[in-house]
């Protein structure tokens, strides 16, 4: 399953473990175990860098929380539990919609709860991309 890519979604996902690299005192991440180890109905805070119609800037760089779905090769499906700032309601990137994500990509966790397994279980208002 391919990775979100800037060029062709519009959008992608910056690396925490590379900004907790460079900033080891001040960006603090979970541990690796923890990161690895998501299930169903819990939420990860991912940094999204998204394209935005605005000359001046054009990236916009915003923290949102997905709800992760399920545990898939190489990592997780969850759905985006929060609407950007940076852009107007769209199909694309919006509450609801899936995406893959890593491991190195999770920046925060919130435990799941009875509530967020059983959202986990409902299905998206739009599908990722499965080629």
């Amino acid at each position: 399953m391919r990775e979100p890519d800037f060029q062709l979604d519009g959008w992608c996902l910056d690396d925490g473990e590379e900004y907790h690299r460079a900033s080891p005192n001040t960006f603090w991440i979970p541990d690796s175990h923890e990161r690895e180890g998501l299930q169903p109905g819990d939420l990860a805070k991912l940094i999204f860098r998204i394209s935005v119609d605005d000359e001046n800037e054009p990236v916009a760089v915003e923290r949102m929380w997905v709800l992760v779905r399920e545990r898939i090769d190489g990592g997780y499906l969850g759905v985006l539990d929060n609407d950007p700032y940076a852009v107007a309601q769209n199909d694309e990137l919006w509450s609801g919609v899936e995406l893959p994500f890593s491991a190195r990509d999770v920046i925060d966790i919130r435990e799941r709860d009875e509530k967020t397994i059983a959202l986990a279980a409902q299905t998206p208002k739009k599908r990722w991309p499965q080629t």
